[in-house]
């Protein structure tokens, strides 16, 4: 990992036990979260066999340096013992652009972090970007996206800390209700889709959008690039006709 690039720490615990890393995380600087709510999927006898006592979760977004991460980790095995069963995961992934100055600066105040050249893994082709707007904006992410060539997303609705800071750094004020809208895209299109979104639906609008992307190492089932004339030739023509009569068999 390297110490001086930014990563995206995704936590997953129990729901009463959320509270207890947003703490930890404060006390290492660490502000500003996205929360969502969530489900775990293990059967009784999965959960038994790991001490879990519970399926209801919480999925808490961090950006963060990864001199950050190696601290906030140390901090998880120390003070909440994260190693034990049914205290919860957290996992870091590699960021590859945050969309704006002043966004970035938002997402990681205090980590002295240094914008430098984007980064991307070896030979991924596509990139996930991750917006997150205020609630009831996600279509006005969406319209912004399309305009750059984005063919659809998923949404998710998360809970927002650190809202007190957005005025200070984006000049506005944010809602603590928030959507997340994920949209694959190849990487040539990225840039321009991330900058249609800050245009269409960012913080100088009432969707108050954010956006960063991470690289995405394979996909399937998602047309991303246009398809070959000979397929969609293939794959547009027309069926025969009901009364059509059936090839002769030899």
């Amino acid at each position: 990992m390297n110490q001086s690039e930014l990563y995206l720490m995704m936590t997953v615990t129990g729901r009463d036990r959320m509270p207890d890393f947003i703490r930890l995380y404060k006390d290492k600087g660490l502000d500003t979260h996205f929360i969502s709510l969530a489900h775990g999927t293990a059967n009784r006898r999965i959960l038994r066999y790991l001490a879990l006592d519970e399926t209801e979760k919480m999925l808490c977004l961090t950006v963060l340096t990864g001199r950050k991460w190696l601290e906030v980790k140390r901090a998880m095995s120390v003070r909440l013992r994260i190693e034990a069963p049914g205290v919860g995961i957290a996992y870091a992934i590699p960021l590859s652009a945050v969309g704006g100055k002043r966004e970035l600066t938002y997402l990681t105040d205090g980590q002295g972090f240094e914008k430098g050249a984007e980064s991307a893994l070896k030979g991924t082709e596509q990139e996930l970007l991750i917006a997150i707007s205020n609630q009831g904006y996600s279509e006005q992410v969406m319209d912004a996206a399309r305009a750059a060539g984005a063919r659809g997303g998923t949404v998710i609705h998360a809970r927002g800390t650190g809202q007190n800071k957005a005025e200070r750094f984006l000049g506005i004020s944010l809602a603590s209700e928030k959507d997340v809208t994920l949209i694959v895209t190849p990487i040539e299109k990225k840039a321009e889709m991330m900058q249609s979104i800050i245009r269409g639906a960012g913080p100088e609008t009432k969707a108050g959008a954010i956006v960063f992307s991470l690289p995405v190492t394979d996909t399937a089932g998602m047309m991303l690039r246009p398809l070959s004339e000979d397929l969609e030739e293939e794959i547009t023509e027309k069926p025969p006709e009901e009364n059509e009569p059936a090839p002769k068999q030899s």
